[in-house]
């Protein structure tokens, strides 16, 4: 019996017989052709029934056609457990009650026992993994001071300290727990779908490098700022889809349907954007990086091609196919350009400390739009200080209030980014 998956060849009698049994040879056959007569319908004599008579198992169907490969995801799975066991790691470094109480300590008195009772939350829940109050982060997360350690994005560390790699490592951070939710669940709903049908290797690298632009444009025009977050690099993967669209407009469906569908999706996280306390311009970079790394990594050859590749031997092909469409190529060398130009003249521009802002007055609405419900000034928590021995004066930018500290250890500057945050709010 042939195993799964082989074919059975069955010799077929040209005079006229049924033929032999499926093992039976040439040589028996024509010595006793009498053993092989036809003895009526329903007979089929001592050596079992004819094969013009016996039932044969229709053949399998053909696998079904796949005109491009399909991938197993598993690198966008692996991202989501980096992304989530680097902030638990941000969490426990961050250690929120024990900063708390030296802080207190150092601040003395009963400030500084308000400073300690109020400088964590859920703190006999979750020890020293407790997150920092809801004024100096409302997204429920660590202090910004280790942030920074971990390795966010703050311009003059790149710029004076010459510390580049930040621009790739805040990628990987969040700043709490509302942040890395809404970050993972859209990096599952998009990146999955993207590694199967494109792979690995290309998503990955289009992940990295559309965080990295984001953290580039942020750079530059954000110098006050820390940011953190994978939103860049996801901005990156919803502008792939509409330029991987664009460059593969011909073997698609519906394709005005999808366009209208992802030109809204795009439109409306970008709006989100504008609220204050949001890095818009690492959502645009990370976007515009995207959008012309798929026209790079994600062109698809043309169907009329993978038919050609495919079709059995001896199947007249007719003219020989172009795998690429012209226009293709002409997106796929203008992308190419304008990353290569994009990226140098950016790490040029960074390295040498531009900021861009001040060469741009309306730039700042794109990253915050003021209303009569919130203001785009400059985070409320930097304060100026100065210091008398033990006696600190602070003034915070924001509010213009300022007051006046007694310290056991005017050294801590854990204590006056303590002061500064309450004085702030």
């Amino acid at each position: 019996m042939p195993r799964r998956g082989e074919t059975a060849v069955v010799p077929i009698d040209v005079d006229g017989g049924g033929g032999g049994g499926g093992g039976g040879r040439g040589q028996e056959r024509s010595k006793s052709p009498s053993r092989h007569r036809s003895h009526g319908p329903g007979h089929h004599g001592r050596h079992g029934p004819h094969h013009q008579h016996r039932s044969r198992q229709p053949p399998p169907p053909p696998p079904e056609f796949r005109p491009f490969r399909r991938w197993f995801p598993f690198l966008v799975p692996l991202f989501i457990i980096a992304n989530i066991t680097l902030f638990v790691l941000t969490m426990y470094i961050n250690d929120c009650p024990a900063h708390a109480q030296a802080a207190g300590a150092a601040i003395g008195g009963s400030v500084g026992e308000s400073a300690t009772a109020q400088g964590c939350w859920l703190a006999s829940e979750l020890g020293r993994f407790a997150f920092q109050s809801f004024k100096e982060n409302p997204l429920v997360g660590p202090s910004s001071a280790t942030l920074l350690r971990m390795g966010a994005l703050e311009t003059s560390k790149v710029t004076k300290d010459h510390e580049g790699w930040r621009l790739i490592t805040c990628i990987w951070l969040h700043a709490g727990v509302i942040h890395i939710l809404a970050n993972m669940l859209s990096l599952l709903l998009i990146g999955i779908r993207l590694e199967k049908e494109f792979g690995f290797m290309r998503i990955g690298t289009l992940y990295v490098l559309s965080g990295v632009g984001g953290s580039l444009l942020s750079a530059l025009f954000m110098v006050s700022n820390i940011s953190v977050g994978a939103s860049g690099a996801l901005f990156g993967l919803l502008g792939s889809m509409l330029s991987e669209l664009i460059t593969n407009w011909t073997i698609y469906e519906n394709k005005f349907a999808a366009l209208l569908t992802l030109v809204m999706i795009i439109v409306i996280n970008l709006a989100v954007g504008i609220l204050p306390h949001v890095d818009n311009f690492a959502h645009l970079g990370g976007f515009m990086s995207g959008f012309f790394l798929g026209f790079v990594l994600l062109m698809r050859p043309q169907f009329g091609y993978i038919s050609q590749k495919n079709s059995p031997l001896g199947f007249p092909m007719g003219v020989t196919k172009q795998k690429f469409k012209t226009y293709q190529i002409i997106l796929w060398v203008i992308a190419t350009v304008i990353l290569i130009s994009g990226f140098t003249i950016g790490l040029v521009l960074l390295l040498k400390g531009f900021n861009a802002s001040e060469h741009c007055s309306w730039c700042h609405y794109l990253s915050c739009v003021p209303t009569s419900k919130w203001s785009c000034k400059a985070p409320n928590n930097y304060c100026m200080s100065s210091q008398l021995g033990n006696q600190l004066n602070l003034t915070c930018q924001s509010t213009g209030k300022t007051a006046t500290y007694v310290l056991s250890n005017p050294n801590n500057m854990e204590a006056i980014k303590n002061l500064c945050v309450g004085l702030c709010s």
